[in-house]
């Protein structure tokens, strides 16, 4: 059975290209040989993602996820199952946050990605991966 996972987290320090890069390589490789894909957006210190796969390797992963010191407050925003993946070619694509997105930049008061529900955030990430700066993001 696959699920979706989607979560919002935010970064412990800044978020570097190095720290960047460090977290794209590990998702890469492990989700890549554990056939997991999904979708990494990042900026302003926070972090959503999106995870997709069988259900007992992204409950392993999240679990991972949860205890890595990168980054606090960790909240899952939503869990379903699935019939089919949303982003079925991407280890792990990334996206950054454009800093002159009046959303991302929380300039919008009634935006608390804590607060939002799991649907309207997955909604918001399907559009950010369209209209953002997708980076990388290796096929599965």
């Amino acid at each position: 059975m696959w699920v979706r996972v989607l979560y919002v987290s935010r970064s412990v320090g800044p978020q570097t290209g190095t720290v960047t890069a460090n977290i794209l390589a590990t998702c890469e490789a492990h989700n890549a040989a554990h056939g997991i894909t999904g979708v990494l957006c990042q900026g302003q210190g926070l972090y959503l993602q999106v995870l997709e796969g069988e259900r007992a390797e992204v409950n392993r992963l999240y679990n991972r996820i949860l205890q890595d010191p990168r980054h606090h407050d960790v909240q899952m925003l939503s869990f379903e199952e699935i019939d089919r993946r949303r982003y079925p070619g991407w280890s792990m694509a990334h996206v950054v946050l454009p800093d002159d997105d009046a959303m991302v930049r929380m300039q919008h008061p009634e935006f608390d990605p804590y607060a939002a529900t799991g649907v309207f955030m997955l909604k918001l990430v399907d559009e950010l991966v369209v209209g953002g700066h997708r980076i990388g993001g290796a096929k599965a």
